[in-house]
């Protein structure tokens, strides 16, 4: 969809709400509002706040306000189109409203503030046993109790495989079904997140490597007068977060421990940057000596993995000016920064801020190292 260029046009917002089944609001409702800001961070579940505006004799506080319109895990679905192109920026769960009343006409406000479909995941605590299921088949179990809401699983095998053995341990959940697949993604350097889309009412729910391959996004041009489109743009090289994890393992025939090898990262994350940076920390990973040697293989490769982005960028655009939406998780070139920072990064984390008129994004960047790979960067 970032293919089609939104160009200069208006920017209209499409509220979908309901219990379960999300249904065009009111027309009075889009008329009152004021502003949304809508976040999506890879690996975080994604959040928003919508203000309105609260007229005193309007349909949201004569009508729907005290009828529980707004209440508490009302279903909201949030679509942007820009010069025609729809596409589905959020879709979760009211989670509290707030009401400001003001002395002044025209100054009262509704502001709905929610989290996304994952928040349904994190209501109830519950004990499950999993039998001689890897952890990518545990998932996909617990996911499945959620396609009610539209959610299609898209969980991807362990990059260390971990075969099951039930006469040595059975795996068990205690806690809410996000802790439980959030926990099993970090230990396998994956991430898990729900992406809305590509049709109201649908999310795909990742479990998996970060998005570090495919198609470029159109690039963030800085430093390059008229074709500049990019507002500002900060870049940051951290030398202390890079960490090289250590994990002991006991052979339990032998009683024998020894440090298991370092392994590649790329299978994870292929690499971005041309320069590698080493890493100044040296950590010993605890518990992996009593572990299956696949599951301590799996955790000293997450924890490398996860450490490993020490450069980042910052920044934010005008998507009129810019001619596309920036999509968050997914990879896009920078070119005006200079030989070290050119080149692609991995979109971290976006933040849609609309308002009549406006339509701005501010956006993080990551990668593993500096200097671009290529000399071309998609313009």
């Amino acid at each position: 969809m970032f293919d089609l260029p939104v160009g200069q046009g208006p920017v209209h917002i499409t509220l979908l709400m309901g219990p379960k089944l999300a249904r065009p609001v009111p027309a009075e409702v889009t008329e009152a509002l004021l502003s949304a800001q809508i976040t999506a961070t890879a690996g975080e579940r994604s959040g928003f706040q919508i203000a309105f505006d609260l007229t005193k004799n309007g349909i949201i506080s004569r009508r729907l306000l005290p009828e529980g319109f707004f209440d508490p895990k009302t279903r909201i679905i949030v679509t942007v189109s820009v010069k025609g192109t729809p596409d589905v920026l959020f879709d979760g769960l009211v989670v509290r409203h707030e009401v400001g009343a003001s002395n002044q006409p025209g100054h009262s406000t509704l502001t709905v503030t929610g989290e996304d479909l994952t928040l349904l995941m994190d209501l109830e605590e519950r004990t499950a046993r999993y039998p001689n299921l890897p952890p990518s088949e545990r998932v996909l179990n617990i996911l499945r109790r959620y396609s009610d809401y539209g959610i299609r699983p898209d969980v991807y095998t362990e990059k260390v495989a971990q075969p099951p053995h039930q006469d040595l341990r059975v795996h068990y959940q205690t806690g809410t079904d996000l802790q439980y697949v959030t926990e099993l993604a970090r230990a396998n350097g994956y991430t898990f997140y729900l992406e809305p889309g590509p049709n109201p009412g649908q999310s795909s729910a990742r479990w998996g490597p970060e998005v570090r391959l495919g198609i470029r996004q159109h690039a963030l041009n800085v430093n390059m007068d008229a074709n500049s489109t990019v507002d500002q743009l900060t870049f940051a090289y951290d030398g202390t977060a890079r960490e090289e994890p250590q994990a002991r393992w006991q052979n339990p025939e032998t009683r024998q421990s020894a440090l298991l090898p370092q392994p590649s990262i790329s299978p994870l994350r292929p690499p971005l940057g041309k320069r590698p940076t080493p890493a100044l920390k040296r950590r010993t990973l605890s518990g992996t000596a009593k572990q299956q040697r696949e599951q301590a293989e799996a955790e000293l490769l997450a924890r490398a993995a996860v450490s490993a982005d020490v450069v980042s960028g910052s920044g934010s655009l005008d998507v009129n000016r810019h001619g596309y939406i920036l999509q968050p998780r997914q990879l896009v070139g920078v070119r005006g920064a200079g030989r070290a920072y050119d080149g692609d990064y991995y979109v971290k984390s976006v933040t849609h801020n609309l308002r009549p008129g406006s339509y701005q994004q501010n956006f993080t960047l990551s990668r593993e190292g500096l200097e671009a790979r290529s000399d071309y960067v998609r313009p």
